[in-house]
């Protein structure tokens, strides 16, 4: 029987428990799941980079739509969190991504960017 949580070395990338392709290139950064020490648990969601900073912070937006009964229509409401970036996965403003929680990483992040979806 496979042990998901175990984490084992393939490549030199760490399988981190979700089917999702390891990067190309290698980081140093401590916060990356791939090479670094941070756990992937929780939800996962796909969303578009609309803004970067300080160089490891991504702003992941996606779309979602709630139902109003007294109207009987939907309306789209949108989800901002802000993403670790590891910078083995060379994430750009505009790109599609797949994010995953994890724990706290900071004052308000607690979710890292696992795929760039293509």
């Amino acid at each position: 029987m496979v042990n998901f949580m175990e984490k084992t070395k393939n490549n030199g990338t760490t399988k981190i428990g979700i089917d999702v392709p390891g990067p190309k290139t290698t980081c140093e950064d401590r916060k990356c799941p791939f090479h670094g020490e941070t756990k992937v648990r929780g939800r996962v969601f796909l969303g578009i980079v609309k803004e970067l900073t300080f160089q490891k912070n991504a702003l992941v937006e996606w779309e979602r739509r709630m139902y109003i009964p007294k109207y009987e229509r939907y309306e789209k409401r949108r989800t901002k969190v802000w993403a670790h970036s590891p910078l083995c996965l060379g994430i750009a403003i505009g790109d599609k991504v797949k994010i995953a929680e994890t724990r706290k990483l900071s004052k308000t992040k607690n979710f890292v960017v696992i795929q760039k979806m293509e």
